[in-house]
């Protein structure tokens, strides 16, 4: 039910236990990759104890949270957030909503701001949009799956993909290994719709699922 949808959305805290045990890793990358060597403002700002504070600015879904304390996290500063995962943001009038308070050395602040803003920001942009979906979908009867598909981001999916689940939403396949697909394609180059599905058998095993493209209702009777 939509009810019990929204309800998911608003316990997205434990949706954090799903994230594979190299999760961070991903983290550390993204910060290798904005500062691959010097840091000359981190030198020019030091290490004095400075508070940050993050404001939302525009009406949505928040998400991203273990992201971005796990980057503020692996440079040494500490998040205090006002606002929970999944919670929506309403400014009600306001021009901004204070979501959370960051603190640490300045040049360490510095160093994770942008990359945890840009996180925070795309997820809590897929999760918004994604919570829409969902709500406009329920309101019109529909009470299937509203799912993500593998069109994410290159490097970003584990994030996206989190933050679907966040917004009561499906992840779909996560990879091109979680579930076979066979569309027109791979049909066009194996022969035909049989001749896929069996040899797609053969190598995913009984218990993965098999989906199969087909032109017409008769035309996917061939890979049943």
């Amino acid at each position: 039910s939509m009810a019990a949808t929204f309800d998911l959305a608003m316990e997205a805290d434990c949706f954090e236990d799903l994230l594979p045990p190299e999760w961070k890793a991903v983290v550390h990358g993204w910060l290798r990759e904005d500062t691959p060597a010097f840091d000359v403002g981190g030198f020019v700002v030091g290490n004095k104890p400075e508070v940050a504070h993050l404001y939302a600015k525009s009406p949505g879904m928040l998400c991203g949270v273990p992201f971005v304390n796990a980057v503020f996290e692996a440079c040494g500063c500490e998040v205090e957030w006002l606002a929970s995962e999944g919670s929506m943001i309403d400014l009600s009038g306001e021009k901004k909503l204070h979501v959370a308070t960051v603190r640490g050395p300045a040049r360490k602040l510095l160093l994770g701001e942008r990359t945890a803003l840009n996180t925070l920001s795309r997820a809590s942009g897929v999760a918004t949009r994604a919570a829409t979906a969902v709500r406009n979908a329920r309101a019109a009867g529909w009470m299937g799956a509203v799912a993500g598909t593998r069109k994410t981001t290159p490097g970003f999916r584990l994030v996206e993909k989190y933050a679907l689940l966040v917004a009561g939403a499906d992840t779909h396949r996560y990879d091109l290994s979680h579930m076979v697909m066979l569309k027109d394609n791979h049909i066009w180059s194996a022969g035909s719709i049989t001749h896929a599905v069996a040899k797609a058998r053969r190598a995913a095993g009984f218990s993965t699922k098999i989906e199969v493209e087909a032109g017409t209702p008769p035309g996917g009777g061939g890979g049943a």
